[in-house]
């Protein structure tokens, strides 16, 4: 007698009273999952295998982890029939399971090598999925069965890979339905499905990643959510001016021109610290996509265009959400999961499969980017490529950790890895702040002739020249790597450069017999090492490069390491010794030193964004004061924006796009920097809503972290991901990142429902209002910040405070366990530094969201 696998499923529901699909077999694809949001008598997250043509079901207590050292219990519940995979709705209270259920993820799964389904029976399922926010290999374990168990109880757990991440970052910041885009209360209250936003991607999992990958709390009782959305939204007021930014950016929709590119030099060491961001070399053609309206053109690195060569990157180019965007990037074909330049030139001739590897954006949407900090550069970029077509990948970094990855990169046989300075602008000339470490020395040469071969064979080895201050200089010879086909092609275009004369000195035996050629082609070799008078040794014929003239070759010779301690830093700091922080005896060149230090992860948030000035020229236990205008007295590296005030004028207000920007207003007495919620380039628009949560003086600090994981709760129920920064003072910031298309006017209406909402539900705890007297004993949600022209802390920000602290962001997870605001200072730049590459923090402060409209 053939047992119903959904006999369970279907006599624990009425369904003339539940939406819930009955319980009936039905094919599938083998191999389907979903996990579905479901708030019953206690939230958790139903985690589902598509196994033998129904849904095997576990609920997951506090929601799937990224982290790999977080196990989280899983209980087996019956079978689910393949059409609940769709389901999403309210079950009514009273029915089983009663509660709102969103369909949360959803994708593909398959076992490991050598493991099937069948290794669930055993109590042990490994597998990786392929969802929308499920990533990775993952494992089920099942718990030894105790005593009157009713249940089966498991542990679902992630597996260290390039997925891994923070301990709650799932649940913390996948808040809508990946089906309908709603809320769980929107889901509750039947409203509509919306239109799908693109989302800002986290980090693919391309073959890069997949590499890259290898190197190496309070809980405060349940309150009343806030009535907010029924709060009527007030009109917006009139749109404010700007005598820069909030306009449309001249040359928006047309294809940016062709610029010179970055180059790396040639070091023999990875650099060391935290200033340098380290990434992939790979074994391809660099190029110049340029991209406006639903059009591409793909340039060479020498500014031919070469779209028709690579018709598919300019297909996905061109698909990408911009006005216009130039972005600087290589492209590879794969061989055996590894980037090969044969099977690249293979690609080109045949439109075989290619792939280009985003690194940098030099321009976006009418908007020059090529100033900004590299860092700040990428940072734009990423949200640009969400994965979604293989022809076009971001290439991530790994900060403070190069020379890991480089052993992991040799290891698998590539060619080595790129490092950049963090804070470094792009100046479209070879610099030491672009440097490239290569596992084997590989470099172009011209080919200046070729030696016959005494069998059939078309040639026996090619000779090799580089350019010098009088002409072409003998490199030696390569004889290895071809195969007979790339030798009758290579034949052929020889014989078509023949000439009778030589174009190098040459020793005699080394070049008895040979045919020259006029010097046009050029040719990459891989080889071991070099003779002291400049000729190849082991050498092997990598490929003939289209991409590169002949002119511009020259030997490629390791240049010393710069200097990697601190950022190249051109403004000098006067009277250094002073003591700026008495009690901890931090002085004004410490102070500068760290801004320096950590300016490569302070700028994405801090540059281009009109700042105030926390100034104490004597130190900070003397007189301070703000200052948001300039007439030009910081010097060149502070620059200035006018900006229309409320009655009409225009004044100059500050902002910093570099490390000496930085450093030269340390030099006039800073110490801290207040931001605007808006960036220079759009100042009508914030990116950002703070909520900064100041407890009376009777309160501690763990009042203020349940009140800030309560706002996180509630700015959730509206579908917004939040982020908590430490104040470095004595409150939390909670910072809400916004994509800028509402005005100020709409900001600040939504900053103040909310905030008065929180304060209405809760009067006790939480008060709006600015009063002292009406302060006492409670938490100050200050949402004054979020109007035009206020200020907010700014994230690695020291503060004028005892103990020289700073403002650092954490994970809502890390918040739990901290016990100050202040818990990092300026002599901790190093360890804030090496954070910003740590799981917690992976993704903090990004989120594609927009206000809700309530």
């Amino acid at each position: 007698m053939t047992v119903d696998p959904l006999a369970l499923y279907n006599a624990k529901r009425d369904f003339a009273k539940t939406a819930e699909p009955a319980g009936t077999l039905a094919p599938g694809n083998g191999n389907s999952f979903m996990v579905q949001k479901h708030d019953a008598t206690r939230l958790h997250w139903d985690f589902r295998l598509e196994i033998d043509g129904v849904l095997k079901s576990w609920a997951v207590t506090r929601g799937p982890s990224l982290d790999p050292d977080e196990k989280r219990l899983a209980v087996r519940t019956e079978d689910h029939p393949l059409s609940y995979a769709t389901f999403e709705g309210t079950i009514p209270k009273g029915e089983y399971g009663g509660g709102t259920v969103m369909l949360w993820d959803r994708g593909t799964w398959s076992p490991i090598k050598r493991k099937s389904a069948k290794d669930l029976d055993k109590g042990h399922l490994h597998f990786v999925l392929d969802g929308e926010r499920m990533k990775g290999e993952w494992l089920l374990i099942r718990l030894k069965p105790r005593a009157k168990e009713k249940r089966e109880n498991w542990l679902l757990r992630k597996i260290g890979d390039a997925e891994a991440g923070g301990t709650d970052t799932l649940v913390e910041e996948a808040l809508t339905s990946v089906a309908t885009g709603r809320t769980m209360v929107e889901i509750e209250e039947g409203k509509k499905a919306k239109a799908k936003r693109k989302a800002k991607p986290k980090p693919s999992s391309s073959s890069q990643r997949r590499l890259g990958s290898r190197v190496a709390g309070a809980k405060h009782e349940p309150q009343e959510t806030p009535a907010f959305a029924g709060v009527t939204k007030k009109a917006a007021a009139k749109k404010e001016s700007v005598t820069k930014g909030g306009t449309t950016k001249k040359g928006a929709g047309k294809l940016p021109p062709f610029q010179e590119l970055q180059l790396c030099t040639l070091v023999d060491a990875v650099p060391t610290g935290t200033a340098w961001l380290h990434e992939v070399k790979y074994d391809g053609y660099r190029t110049l996509v340029s991209v406006a309206n639903g059009t591409a053109k793909v340039f060479t690195r020498s500014g031919l265009d070469w779209t028709d060569k690579f018709p598919g990157i300019a297909a996905a180019a061109a698909k990408l959400p911009v006005k216009s965007a130039l972005i600087d990037g290589e492209i590879v074909a794969f061989k055996d999961g590894q980037p090969d330049f044969s099977t690249l030139k293979d690609a080109i001739s045949t439109n075989g499969a290619m792939t280009m590897f985003a690194f940098d954006l030099l321009a976006l949407d009418g908007e020059d980017l090529t100033g900004l900090a590299n860092l700040d550069r990428k940072a734009r970029l990423e949200p640009l490529i969400d994965g979604s077509d293989e022809a076009l990948r971001y290439s991530d970094h790994v900060i403070g950790a190069g020379e890991q990855l480089f052993e992991t990169m040799c290891r698998e046989g590539l060619e080595g890895i790129v490092s950049k300075r963090a804070d470094a602008p792009y100046l479209g000339k070879r610099t030491k702040a672009w440097l490239k470490v290569k596992c084997i020395r590989r470099q172009e040469f011209v080919i200046v002739g070729w030696l016959p071969s005494d069998k059939t064979r078309g040639f026996k080895s090619l000779l090799l020249g580089v350019n010098g201050p009088d002409g072409y200089i003998y490199a030696g010879k390569v004889g290895t790597g071809f195969d007979q086909a790339l030798m009758t092609e290579l034949r052929e275009k020889l014989d078509a450069l023949a000439r009778k004369t030589p174009t190098v000195d040459a020793p005699k035996a080394a070049v008895r017999g040979a045919r020259w050629v006029t010097p046009k082609l050029v040719a990459e070799v891989a080889f071991a090492e070099t003779t002291p008078d400049g000729v190849l040794r082991h050498s092997s014929f990598i490929g003939l490069r289209e991409d590169k003239a002949a002119k511009d070759v020259v030997a490629e010779t390791p240049a010393p390491l710069p200097d990697a301690a601190a950022p190249e830093v051109t403004v000098k700091v006067s009277s250094r010794d002073r003591v700026i922080f008495p009690e901890s005896n931090v002085t004004k060149g410490e102070l500068a030193d760290y801004y320096a230090a950590v300016s490569g992860i302070m700028l994405p948030w801090t540059g281009n964004r009109p700042v105030s000035l926390v100034r104490c020229p004597q130190g900070r236990a003397r007189a301070c004061f703000f200052q948001k205008h300039d007439a030009g007295s910081f010097g060149e590296q502070v620059h200035q924006v006018p900006i229309r005030e409320k009655d009409g004028s225009t004044e100059n207000y500050l902002y910093v796009d570099s490390a000496d920007g930085l450093v030269a207003c340390v030099q006039m007495g800073t110490i801290e920097f207040h931001g605007w919620g808006s960036k220079i380039d759009d100042l009508e628009k914030p990116d950002r809503l703070v909520f900064d949560l100041d407890p009376d003086e009777g309160l501690d600090f763990e009042d203020t972290k349940k009140a800030a994981e309560h706002l996180k709760t509630q700015l959730a129920e509206l579908g917004l991901v939040s982020f908590p920064l430490l104040s470095g003072g004595k409150g939390v910031h909670v910072v809400v990142p916004l994509t800028p298309e509402a005005e100020w006017p709409a900001v600040k209406d939504f900053a103040d429902r909310f905030a008065r909402a929180l304060a209405s539900a809760e009067p006790d705890r939480f008060v709006a209002v600015m009063t002292k007297a009406k302060r006492v004993g409670k938490i100050f949600i200050d949402y004054l910040r979020n109007q035009r022209g206020s200020t907010a802390i700014m994230p690695y920000s020291a503060r004028a405070r005892a103990g020289a602290p700073v403002a650092a962001p954490v994970s809502w997870t890390e918040l739990r366990d901290i016990d100050t605001a202040a818990k990092w200072s300026v002599r901790d730049a190093a360890e804030l530094i090496a954070r910003v590459g740590s799981p917690a923090l992976k993704g903090w402060g990004i989120a594609d969201q927009v206000l809700p409209d309530l």
